[in-house]
């Protein structure tokens, strides 16, 4: 059934409007997360240290998505808890300018992916009703995860500016309380002129059953692997800074790179997604796995090159990877399937930075195998599920 002009435009609008207040969403945290690795390091904390705080963290800022998911669900108030997120998330990041030593560095962090898992979930189920209007959920999220991650762009490059000309990690993150706060003000206009984004879906997906489906597991257990080989960018930025391949001013412009790479990525891959289906996937799991020697292993030009290919990755982690588990599961279980999806993807994340962390510190080579290892074992599995559910529906 082809979607009403006025349905149509209205869905256009949302996923526009959503995306804004994204862009100012990822400004925010992901310019703090630029150089939070040299920020601990500084304050005292050892590569161990920086592994299990961040990996901790995702565990978090995915595994409490069940819960946030279960909730959306259980009460349909998608946009109070997607408010709520929201409001911890933006508090948290402007607050490390005030710590004093890496303990409380690390609950702040800890605290604003608690934000994050809080309000991604029902914020993705408001985002799923646009996507057959719009033109696909390959295309919706790359629309969106594009403006996230143009936000990621732009927000360490702001925190590599103030660092050149003042050298104080406190001052970048104090400056980013501006765009913290003008994601809540677009956050309340969003709420305000679309106070039921279910409405703009007028055909959900006809799946039958209560469970979710055998093929949802099975593609949650390829996710959980490569998200266990998955080096989070403050380790990576920690390397850097420790054995000075790249210099101190220049991690934070690596990772503006990174977010731009992900940004442009996540507008072509996803529509890609919605012509050819799980190959796309597959073709960019193997591209993304290429990260791990070229950062690790690599002088300032391989780890540029390694930067720039990791952002292929969370382009692939936050675009494509979701987009495939909304025409898996029926339309009344897509929040609770949004949230364990994360929750376990969050689970093998944080196991596998504790583990990238541990072996940093005993071999590099050990580190570069094992993330490139448990990535490409997640192929075989991608091509199972894609032959099983062929393209997704749009």
């Amino acid at each position: 059934m082809a979607a009403r002009p006025d349905t149509r435009k209205k869905a256009i609008r949302f996923v526009a409007l959503i995306g804004v207040l994204s862009f100012f969403a990822d400004f925010t945290y992901e310019g703090s997360r630029s150089i939070l690795g040299p920020y601990l390091a500084l304050l005292g904390a050892s590569a161990t240290a920086v592994g299990i705080v961040t990996g901790f963290g995702e565990l978090l800022g995915y595994g409490l998505r069940l819960v946030s998911g279960r909730w959306a669900d259980a009460t349909g108030r998608f946009w109070p808890i997607t408010i709520l997120g929201y409001v911890v998330q933006m508090a948290a990041v402007p607050a490390l300018a005030l710590a004093q030593n890496w303990q409380t560095a690390a609950v702040l962090i800890i605290l604003e992916r608690v934000g994050k898992a809080t309000r991604n979930p029902p914020r993705d189920v408001m985002l799923s009703h646009a996507a057959k209007e719009v033109g696909g959920y390959g295309l919706v999220f790359g629309i969106h995860e594009a403006l996230d991650q143009f936000g990621a762009m732009f927000g360490p490059l702001l925190v590599a500016f103030v660092l050149a000309r003042h050298g104080s990690y406190h001052e970048a993150f104090a400056v980013l309380l501006v765009p913290a706060l003008i994601n809540l003000s677009f956050v309340a206009i969003a709420r305000l002129l679309y106070p039921r984004p279910q409405d703009l879906e007028s055909s959900p997906p006809e799946i039958g059953g209560e469970g979710l489906p055998r093929v949802f597991w099975i593609y949650l257990a390829g996710a959980a692997l490569v998200a266990a080989g998955f080096a989070d960018y403050p380790l990576i930025a920690y390397h850097f800074s420790k054995t000075q391949s790249v210099p101190n001013e220049w991690v934070a412009v690596f990772y503006a790179v990174a977010m731009a790479v992900s940004g442009t990525g996540s507008l072509v891959f996803g529509r890609l997604f919605d012509r050819f289906g799980f190959s796309v996937l597959v073709g960019l799991t193997v591209i993304a796995a290429l990260f791990a020697p070229l950062v690790f292993l690599g002088g300032f030009w391989p780890a540029l090159i390694g930067a720039a290919i990791w952002g292929v990755g969370i382009g692939i982690h936050e675009s494509i990877i979701p987009a495939a588990v909304a025409p898996m599961v029926p339309v009344h279980r897509r929040a609770s399937a949004f949230g364990l999806f994360t929750a376990g993807y969050g689970l093998f994340w944080f196991l596998g930075s504790a583990a990238i962390g541990a072996l940093y510190e005993v071999s590099l080579a050990a580190t570069v195998v094992f993330c490139v290892a448990t990535q490409i074992a997640a192929v075989p599995i991608f091509v199972l599920v894609g032959r099983r559910i062929g393209i997704p529906s749009h």
